[in-house]
């Protein structure tokens, strides 16, 4: 490969890496993403509690939740507001 064959590549690399920056930079930031919905045990198991506990502080409307058919939902960041809440949320004996 001889060197103007090397300049060629690597100008046509340069160039596609700065499309793909600006394409990046342009995109929607993350923040308008949805959050993930997680099934009562994915969310039981990134608190740390159980499925009756998980039940308990939805039912106290400490973590909100959705029915979609006949499963129960929890998204990310209401499980990010309950963690958020800290320890002195009203949250009875542990389970």
């Amino acid at each position: 490969m001889t060197a103007d064959h090397e300049a060629a590549i690597r100008g046509a690399v340069d160039g596609l890496v700065a499309a793909i920056l600006a394409a990046v930079t342009e995109a929607a930031p993350l923040s308008n993403a949805p959050d993930r919905l997680l099934s009562i045990d994915e969310a039981a198991s990134a608190l740390g509690i159980g499925r009756s506990r998980l039940y308990n502080e939805i039912g106290a409307q400490r973590i909100a939740s959705i029915k979609v058919g006949r499963r129960r939902l929890v998204s990310a960041g209401a499980i990010a507001d309950f963690i958020a809440a800290g320890p002195d949320r009203d949250s009875g004996p542990a389970a």
